[in-house]
């Protein structure tokens, strides 16, 4: 079992940046790729952002290409989320996620571990 805990949500205007990050534990987490997520209001989840488990390799939707860097830290079991350039689409509940099976997480159906997540508001 892994568990996932986010921080880092907040409230920020149009522009500006948050740096999410998410801590694990209760497995070995370079055995994981992770991911990133996120639902918005009314919404359905979707990806945003992923890395493999060496950290070498990233994918991100194209909605945030650009704008948002994700990274990876084994050594410390943390995953980050660089958010640059915010717009208010943006605004969601994030969520940290893990798949051991899959090499690049793209898809809910490949997560084997959700955090709770945390909320990102921008403001216009």
């Amino acid at each position: 079992q892994v568990w996932l805990a986010e921080s880092g949500g907040g409230l920020v205007q149009a522009g500006g940046s948050l740096r999410l990050s998410c801590a694990a534990s209760g497995g070995t987490f370079s055995n994981y790729a992770m991911g990133w997520f996120r639902q918005a209001p009314g919404k359905e989840r979707e990806f945003a952002a992923a890395i493999s488990r060496g950290g070498s390799g990233t994918y991100y939707a194209d909605s945030v290409k650009g704008r948002f860097t994700i990274s990876r830290d084994n050594a410390k079991n943390t995953v980050s989320l660089q958010m640059n350039s915010l717009k208010p689409e943006d605004t969601a509940v994030y969520y940290c996620a893990a798949s051991r099976g899959a090499t690049m997480i793209t898809r809910a159906v490949d997560i084997n571990h959700w955090g709770q997540g945390t909320q990102v508001t921008v403001s216009s």
